[in-house]
């Protein structure tokens, strides 16, 4: 039951002041009170004395692999506080953190906080440009990076760094001291330095302390930094058990970057609960899911999809009997299970009395063949995608495509979508188990305010009226690191942050993304269309497997896909054409004008099939691209599509689709 009193404006406006409800409550009280922390780096003594020899970390793909319990974690971070304060680190510093995921990023990044300092974090795969940028920008006193390869690329900018103070490496040996004119030491030797030096004292400031810099990757322009403050982290420590009600033991696969804020507030949280994490790569994703067998997974929207393709893949090698069985239960497990959804009111509509009771008499009637494919099926689906431990999983950092959400709820696996950016900690909203509205964001974190006003006029708009969405609360960052302007630009005198994107809340305080306001596209005609949707509906094909919608100032949208070229030939062959042809690696492929002429067709009739689908909703033309990947920059980290890169890149093809 909803406390709308304390959540909804009274004069029916779309503002929400989430203070949580009664469901929020009894979650949150069945989770670990983490309230008095002031700090984060307060955390790991107190789940050394919860866990004492329980595995915390596990990294058999590290250079040196390792494993961690509760109680070496914390008196390791100790040890690399003291070393750091004995090379020089003092509260109020900022040093740069160049490295990818792994227990020696946790410990460094922990023990700079429990040394009253502050980390700027990036990967080691940036590009030097970007590194060299963030050292600048940050102020960084000191330097920790991945590799000596690493600091090689960076050394040339280091020699102009006045006042660095010192260089970490946590792999591999350190340079000779020569060779660099700042002291440099191996990640043993800080260790060492850091089991003979006395700890320092606790660092003063309390909550509001800056805790770490973030820099946005974002899709265009250069980044920015987000200071994110203990009190900023400390608020997702509090209130994700709204989400998921992970227990002490359980098994946590980890494969996004930590110097993404949504990988990271994750982690923090996870080992919060006492989980035990495993850290994998997309090298090592798939073997580790049976290896691990974990029972809670963090990831974002792209490796959802490459879950459901290996599904679609295995399923088109099955025998033709064995195939059109499986389509089958699939297809009455999504019916039973979109039909249980309207019958409990959990659509992103205000279902009527009769619609709803139409909706439970039909997931009556299909509820035992649902059961009877969730016994024989089901399960080995599970084991084979996933392991066959996961029975909920968290999907943030992207718009989750509405096939991909109901395929895995239809095979058992619950995915609770979250939404927020790096510059809100940055949960603002998820799913509840309880009221998972798919296709939704969630209802807002507690003590969360969330509202969505006019883009142009600013005003507060009612109930299922879309626009900007603005957002208040405890883990939104005060202002861009030494940037007032852009400061000004993103939160405005009262202290609402514009996350720039755009949707509708419901009345119970959901929240329904529509688009990013920067990504829509303005036809010639002046119609705007946000691609985002249409996106979704268009890579649930199963002759795509990536596709970016275009058509700024133009007279009709276009495609730029990546095909699925053995279904797009087999495609080619049922209607008589010729096949495409495939490109040199890194290439695109080619097919001839009436084959892309009938993929056009078949993709404008999924566009008409969408509920509320307009007439200018429909593409003029497509053309097949090579694949869009972090390596080739065309995607970030989190595997968002960098538009204004690909649009660059595939200039050429998008004229070809217009004529030009």
């Amino acid at each position: 039951m909803t406390d709308l009193t304390a959540l909804v404006n009274p004069r029916g406006q779309a503002e929400v002041h989430w203070s949580a409800d009664r469901a929020d409550r009894l979650a949150l009280a069945q989770r670990a009170d983490w309230s008095h922390l002031t700090a984060l780096e307060q955390l790991w003594p107190q789940l050394a004395d919860r866990h004492g020899e329980g595995l915390a970390l596990d990294a058999p793909h590290a250079k040196t692999p390792e494993q961690w319990s509760f109680q070496a974690l914390d008196g390791a971070i100790l040890r690399a506080a003291a070393g750091f304060a004995a090379l020089g680190v003092v509260p109020g510093d900022v040093v740069a953190l160049f490295a990818e995921n792994g227990p020696r990023w946790l410990l460094a990044d922990q023990g700079l906080m429990r040394a009253g300092a502050a980390d700027a974090v990036r990967g080691s795969g940036a590009p030097l440009a970007e590194l060299s940028y963030i050292l600048r920008d940050s102020g960084a006193s000191a330097l920790v990076v991945e590799s000596a390869a690493l600091l090689e690329r960076l050394s040339p900018q280091l020699s102009a760094r006045a006042g660095l103070k010192f260089v970490v490496l946590l792999e591999g040996a350190s340079p000779a001291a020569e060779a660099l004119a700042i002291p440099c030491l191996g990640w043993d030797a800080l260790m060492e330095l850091g089991a003979t030096s006395p700890l320092p004292p606790l660092p003063p400031g309390g909550p509001e302390r800056l805790a770490t810099l973030l820099y946005t990757s974002g899709t265009t322009g250069e980044p920015k930094g987000v200071p994110l403050s203990h009190a900023n982290l400390l608020h997702q420590l509090h209130t994700l058990g709204v989400a998921v009600a992970p227990n002490p033991g359980d098994r946590v696969l980890s494969v996004l970057p930590i110097w993404h804020a949504y990988e990271r507030t994750a982690e923090y949280f996870l080992l919060a609960c006492g989980c035990r994490q495993s850290y994998t790569t997309l090298k090592h994703f798939k073997a580790d899911l049976q290896r691990v067998r974990p029972d809670y997974m963090i990831s974002v929207p792209r490796l959802w999809e490459a879950l459901l393709a290996g599904f679609e893949d295995a399923l088109a090698a099955m025998p033709p009997v064995r195939r059109r069985l499986l389509t089958a239960a699939l297809g009455l497990s999504r019916f039973h299970c979109s039909h249980w959804r309207q019958a409990q009111d959990q659509t992103l509509v205000a279902e009527p009395a009769l619609a709803r009771l139409a909706g439970g008499l039909l997931a009556l009637v299909s509820w035992p063949g649902h059961r009877l494919a969730s016994q024989l099926f089901w399960p080995k689906v599970r084991q084979q995608l996933a392991g066959g431990c996961l029975g909920t999983a968290i999907s943030g950092g992207g718009a989750l495509a509405p096939h991909v959400d109901g395929f895995f709820e239809a095979i058992g696996i619950e995915l609770l979508v979250g939404y927020g950016l790096t510059e809100t900690s940055p949960v603002l909203s998820c799913r509840r188990s309880w009221s998972n509205r798919r296709g939704s964001s969630g209802r807002p974190l507690p003590g969360t305010a969330i509202k969505v006003v006019d883009a142009e006029r600013g005003t507060t708009l009612g109930w299922g009226q879309r626009g900007r969405v603005l957002a208040k609360g405890p883990q939104v960052m005060a202002g861009y690191y030494r940037k007032p302007e852009a400061t000004a630009k993103a939160i405005d005198a009262d202290g609402w942050f514009d996350t720039g994107d755009l949707g509708h809340l419901l009345r119970d305080g959901t929240l329904v993304l529509t688009g990013r306001a920067k990504d829509t596209i303005v036809l010639s005609s002046g119609e705007n269309i946000e691609p985002g949707p249409l996106e979704e509906q268009l890579v649930a094909c199963f002759l795509i497997e990536q596709v970016m919608v275009v058509g700024q100032d133009r007279r009709s949208l276009g495609a730029l896909i990546v095909p699925r070229l053995e279904s797009l030939a087999t495609y080619a062959e049922e209607l008589g054409l010729a096949p495409p042809q495939a490109g040199a690696e890194g290439e695109a492929a080619s097919a001839e004008a009436a084959l892309l002429k009938a993929l056009t067709g078949r993709l404008n009739r999924r566009l008409a099939d969408r509920p509320g689908a307009r007439p200018d909703e429909r593409l003029g033309g497509v053309a097949l691209v090579a694949p869009f990947s972090i390596d080739n920059g065309l995607l970030t980290q989190t595997l968002k599509q960098r538009r204004d890169r690909i649009g660059e890149r595939d200039r050429a093809a998008i004229e070809a689709i217009y004529g030009r």
